[in-house]
C-alpha cells in the first residue's frame, strides 16, 4: 500500500472522490492481501481490473501477473495511473466505460484464460457481473469487492436465493472470502463491503443458446416475491395455472414452493419442462 493516504494523494492531484462514480479508495493493507490471495495469481495470468482508481491494487497486480488491463472511467485517474505506473511494461490502462467494452474486444490479443480482479463501484456491480459472465469470452475467475448485502445475495443458498444469486450461480460457484468494514476505505461508504470469489465453470449449467429463454422463465418465477411458484409463473408468463402446475409436477417440484427455495439442479429441471 502506498505511503500516501488516498485523501492526501487526491489533494496533491487537486482532485476529490466523486460520489457519482462510487469512488471509495481502499486503505486497508490486510484486505488488499486477501484480495490478492483469493485471486491465486501467477506470472502467467492476464488480469482485467475494473475501476483501478489511484492504483493501490494495480501496483500489486503488475508485480504478480503477466499482464494487467486496467479500465478506468475517470479521465484524471486514468492519466494519473499511467503516470504513476509508467515503469510497468505489463500494464495497459484504458480510459472508458467497462460496460461499453466487450470482453472479446478488450482481450482480442489474448487467446487463453483471464481473471477479473476489482473493487467495483457499487452502483454497477450487477451490470459488471452480467457483462463478464454472459459474454462470449468469460473469465476463469472473478474476485470482486462489492456491497456486503449484494455479496450475500450473490452467494445465497436455496431458501434465500434471488434472481441475482441464480444469475451468478448458473455460471460459477461464488463464496464470500472477506468481510470489509466501511473504515477500510477513503472516504468510508455508508455500508459494509465484502470480497467475493467466483470460480467460473467451463460452461454454464444451462446451454448457451438457451440462456435468454431460461432467464425469461426465471424472471417470471421471481416476479411475485413470496408467492408460490405456481402463481408467480402463471402471472409472470401470463399462462394458464393448470398448465403451469402440470409442468411443475413433471419436474417433481411442488407447485406450492417458492422460487427462492429451488437449488440449481431444480432450476435446470424446471427449464427442461418450460423451454420451447
Amino acid at each position: 500500500m502506498p505511503a500516501t493516504h488516498p485523501g492526501h494523494r487526491l489533494k496533491e492531484l487537486d482532485l476529490a472522490a466523486r460520489k457519482g462514480l462510487g469512488q471509495h479508495f481502499l486503505t486497508d493493507r490486510g484486505i488488499l492481501g486477501k484480495i490478492l490471495q483469493a485471486a491465486c495469481l501467477s506470472l502467467d495470468d492476464v488480469v482485467v481490473e475494473v475501476g483501478p482508481g489511484l492504483g493501490v491494487l494495480t501496483a500489486e497486480l503488475v508485480k504478480q501477473t503477466g499482464r494487467v488491463i486496467a479500465v478506468e472511467l475517470d479521465k484524471a485517474l486514468a492519466h494519473t495511473l499511467k503516470t504513476d505506473l509508467s515503469d510497468a511494461q505489463n500494464l495497459t490502462v484504458i480510459q472508458g466505460d467497462i460496460l461499453e467494452l466487450l470482453p472479446k474486444e478488450l482481450l482480442a490479443s489474448i487467446s487463453g484464460d483471464y481473471k477479473v480482479v476489482a473493487n467495483l463501484p457499487y452502483y454497477i456491480t450487477s451490470a459488471v457481473l452480467r457483462h463478464f459472465l454472459e459474454s462470449t469470452k468469460r473469465p476463469s475467475l472473478l474476485v470482486v469487492m462489492v456491497q456486503r448485502e449484494v455479496a450475500r445475495a450473490i452467494a445465497a443458498s436455496p431458501g434465500e436465493m434471488g434472481l441475482l444469486g441464480l444469475s451468478v450461480q448458473i455460471f460459477g460457484m461464488p463464496r464470500i472470502v472477506a468481510r470489509v468494514a466501511a473504515g477500510s476505505f477513503y472516504p468510508p461508504p455508508k455500508v459494509e463491503s465484502a470480497v467475493v470469489k467466483i470460480d467460473v465453470f467451463p460452461n454454464p449449467v444451462i446451454p448457451e443458446a438457451e440462456l435468454a429463454g431460461f432467464f425469461g422463465v426465471a424472471r417470471a418465477a421471481f416476479s411475485a416475491p413470496r408467492k408460490q411458484i405456481q402463481n408467480s409463473l402463471a402471472q409472470g408468463l401470463d399462462a394458464d395455472k393448470a398448465e403451469i402446475i402440470s409442468r411443475l409436477n413433471i419436474t417433481g417440484i411442488n407447485p406450492q414452493r417458492r422460487a427462492e427455495t429451488l437449488n440449481i439442479p431444480e432450476w435446470v429441471k424446471l427449464w427442461g419442462a418450460f423451454k420451447p
